[in-house]
């Protein structure tokens, strides 16, 4: 195969800032979920930020990226389905990946009036993260922006849950699933939010229908998926399901359920700086120990201690040395 691992999700540069409660009131944000916005919502918002003197930390940001970043850190050759504006933000993001290694051979950089897209991430004292996303081009990645040759030669192909909330994106995730159909490609999906979940179960259900191997949420987006009233009952009902499915629970671990077994690993105890990108750290340090042969109990653990790694910091991704550190650890396994 020639690449590990390629993912279809959203291009967004994220803006991290430190925030309280009171603000997200203020702006009308739910706390620990992701919204949608356009850059005129934004605006204001940038605007009272500033004065207020808050400051904030930039870098290309998305929730595939992020995954696709850290398994192409321990290793993995990684592909990127996704679409920039021809602008700065755009050259930042393609510079970005080739950075870290992961190719993006198809990328759609062309002139728009559309700019790249952008995410707010509100960091609260509790460590939880709130999200604004202004997708811009990216929302309008369809079915000709895919590299069908490098999806079908890819041992997974990794969805990210967002693109069920643009028509374009939804119809690239079809078209691929239709026309990458073989026993050796590997589907997996993130479930992404929870409300995005409820928002948008049909298109969901539909992803399913087509066969995924592989799905990766917490656990609010675990009970949603299932429509169940406890994680306790959602998980009855994966256990009847033929895919595997990682659910994270914060400090209390993550629990695998395969072949209708449940395996549960503990969390790394630490002190949460951050929790902006843990699933994804989880999910993409998942999916290469997966792919290197470890059993699901080492893949977990492995996942568990990954995702630590980057509640620490702030920010969703770790430096290279913080990747070598990690990766070490399951090279000790």
């Amino acid at each position: 195969m020639k690449y590990d691992i390629s993912a279809l999700g959203n291009a967004l540069v994220d803006t991290q800032y430190m925030v309280d409660h009171s603000f997200l009131e203020e702006i009308g944000l739910e706390a620990d979920s992701m919204t949608l916005a356009s850059a005129e919502e934004h605006a204001p918002i940038i605007s009272k930020l500033e004065e207020m003197g808050v400051d904030s930390v930039s870098d290309c940001g998305g929730s595939a990226t992020n995954s696709l970043v850290a398994a192409a850190n321990y290793g993995s050759n990684c592909h990127h389905v996704c679409r920039v504006a021809d602008d700065i933000d755009g050259k930042k993001y393609l510079d970005s990946l080739q950075t870290a290694g992961v190719k993006h051979i198809g990328v759609s950089k062309e002139e728009s009036n559309m700019p790249t897209g952008k995410c707010l991430i509100f960091v609260t004292p509790d460590a939880k993260r709130t999200m604004s996303s202004m997708l811009g081009i990216s929302a309008f990645l369809g079915p000709k922006d895919i590299d069908y040759d490098a999806v079908q030669n890819s041992k997974i192909f990794y969805i990210e849950g967002y693109m069920v909330t643009s028509d374009d994106n939804f119809n690239a995730v079809t078209s691929v699933l239709k026309n990458v159909n073989n026993d050796k490609t590997l589907k997996a999906l993130s479930l992404s939010d929870a409300g995005i979940v409820q928002g948008f179960r049909d298109k969901f259900e539909e992803i399913e229908s087509y066969g995924i191997d592989m799905i990766f949420c917490n656990d609010d987006e675990a009970i949603a998926f299932a429509g169940a009233e406890n994680l306790n009952d959602a998980i009855e009902f994966y256990k009847e399901r033929k895919y595997l499915i990682a659910i994270t629970k914060g400090s209390e671990g993550s629990v695998v359920i395969k072949d209708g077994k449940e395996i549960f690993s503990p969390a790394v105890k630490i002190n949460p700086v951050d929790t902006n990108g843990a699933g994804d750290m989880f999910a993409g340090s998942f999916m290469h120990a997966y792919l290197n042969g470890f059993d699901i109990e080492t893949c977990a653990e492995f996942s568990n201690y990954a995702s630590s790694k980057v509640v620490e910091t702030f920010g969703p991704r770790l430096t290279p040395e913080g990747y070598e550190e990690v990766s070490n650890k399951l090279r000790k396994n």
